[in-house]
């Protein structure tokens, strides 16, 4: 019989996957894409979340615990388990040695990239480069791997993994790591969830998927329905404004509009809905997908000045372009006296400051309601630019509840050889809210621990400490 099946084909699957595999399992990693699609959402990553003390090769000054922990307590709002998150922290102060000895390459922060120096480490090559070594080393290691074999369900026994089924093929191991993503793909389930808002709309009809159209929630549900202790509200996500001609799936980091904290966003009645300077973008840019979800028509429009270029990441398409706001309402459809008024009422609440886009400077509204916390500068210097947004859903945070060891829980009991690492999972850390990089902290996390605990599972021996 098998050791180890690894159900999935990303980041924490292939940790889980490496993990096992060096503890001494017989690992076989399902993954339900085709081989050229592998990977999931992790192809698309960036860089990962870096607790650290002192400066470290591609890291700067000093990212401590506490702080870490501070800046993922204010995104989520409290919803979190401390003691899980304070895992995925502290693991990722010790992985990165590991993960180089499985070939990827960190480098230093690219311009556009500098607020996050400190604190996360860049994959050299991205997420597919991150993927593809993880996959040469598994290959190296011998591990197997199926692709196109996407499982319909587990064969559990009051919480105990017996087998997985693929159509009619029956799979048995001594220990399981699901690790196959949430939900974020599958239509109806975001319909379902997300439900028609006051107006009659259904905003999840206008939802672009930024990665994986693979991640079904398929495992997820079954484990659900199987009894499997449910964690998270199922409308919190990962969920970025990003261009609104961006793909239904895989459009990537790419499509993120990163101009927002710049400038103001309106929605279709050409009025503002939320505080563009409230924090530092790589804390609030996943907040902007579900605001922009809440707007009639789930659209938004960033707008900044020419004092705002060469300031933020660029966009791969051009926005709209104009030399007058009115000219520029009419290339949006937008009602040009209303928003002409709004550009002018904005202007006319700006504080001068001292302007530095790499602090929380006290450029900021007086009253305007939403205000404008900082970065506030009067939108008055040709040309102006507009980016139609929509929301752009990277992964869902309903999941299963898992403890210390990344098991999956039944009627609050911990599962003896089925436990669960990445977006299955993350809710237990994200119950709402995102900052940068903090999703591969998570999976690099307790993939590594699930994939060690499902080794000692099925060898029946303790669990290989994790080292770095």
């Amino acid at each position: 019989m098998l050791d180890v099946l690894v159900i999935g084909g990303g980041n924490a699957a292939l940790c889980a996957a490496l993990m096992a595999r060096e503890a001494g399992a017989e690992v076989l990693v399902l993954e339900s894409a085709p081989r050229a699609w592998r990977g999931g959402n992790s192809s698309h990553t960036r860089n990962l979340r870096c607790m650290h003390d002192a400066p470290q090769d591609v890291l700067v000054d000093a990212y401590p615990e506490e702080e870490f922990w501070q800046d993922l307590l204010k995104v989520t709002g409290g919803r979190t388990n401390e003691a899980l998150a304070r895992i995925a922290i502290r693991h990722s102060a010790s992985c990165r040695n590991w993960m180089r000895r499985h070939g990827v390459r960190f480098q230093p922060s690219l311009s556009g990239t500098l607020h996050v120096a400190r604190t996360n480490a860049f994959f050299m090559g991205g997420g597919k480069a991150l993927i593809n070594a993880y996959y040469r080393s598994a290959e190296a290691l011998g591990v197997r791997v199926r692709y196109d074999a996407t499982v319909d369900r587990l064969e559990l026994e009051e919480g105990h993994f017996r087998a997985a089924w693929l159509g009619d093929e029956r799979i048995e191991a001594r220990a399981c790591v699901v690790a196959s993503g949430g939900f974020e793909s599958n239509r109806e389930w975001l319909r379902e969830a997300w439900g028609p808002n006051e107006a009659g709309e259904w905003p999840a009809e206008n939802f672009l998927i930024r990665g994986t159209r693979f991640n079904q929630g398929v495992l997820l549900r079954d484990l659900l329905d199987q009894g499997a202790d449910r964690i998270g509200d199922p409308t919190q996500c990962h969920s970025v404004a990003i261009d609104a001609r961006a793909p239904l799936y895989d459009g990537g980091i790419c499509t993120r509009i990163d101009c927002v904290s710049l400038g103001i966003v309106v929605n279709r009645q050409a009025r503002r809905f939320y505080d563009e300077g409230e924090d530092f973008w790589p804390k609030r840019y996943a907040i902007w997908g579900r605001l922009v979800a809440r707007q009639p028509g789930q659209i938004g429009y960033s707008i900044i000045d020419a004092k705002a270029v060469g300031r933020f990441m660029p966009p791969v398409f051009k926005g709209e372009q104009a030399d007058t706001l009115d000219a520029l309402a009419r290339r949006l459809g937008l009602d040009e006296a209303v928003f002409v008024r709004t550009v002018a009422d904005y202007n006319a609440a700006c504080r001068a400051g001292h302007f530095d886009h790499e602090v929380l400077d006290d450029c900021h509204t007086e009253g305007l309601e939403p205000p404008k916390t900082h970065w506030a500068r009067p939108l008055d210097t040709p040309p102006y630019y507009a980016y139609a947004l929509r929301p752009g859903i990277t992964f869902t945070y309903l999941g299963v509840r898992v403890d210390a060891r990344a098991a999956v829980h039944f009627g609050g009991q911990p599962s003896d050889n089925l436990f669960a690492a990445g977006e299955v999972m993350a809710g237990n850390v994200l119950g709402q809210g995102y900052t940068a990089g903090v999703g591969m902290s998570i999976g690099t996390a307790f993939g590594r621990i699930a994939g060690a605990q499902a080794a000692a599972a099925a060898l029946q021996r303790p669990a290989t400490a994790l080292v770095a």
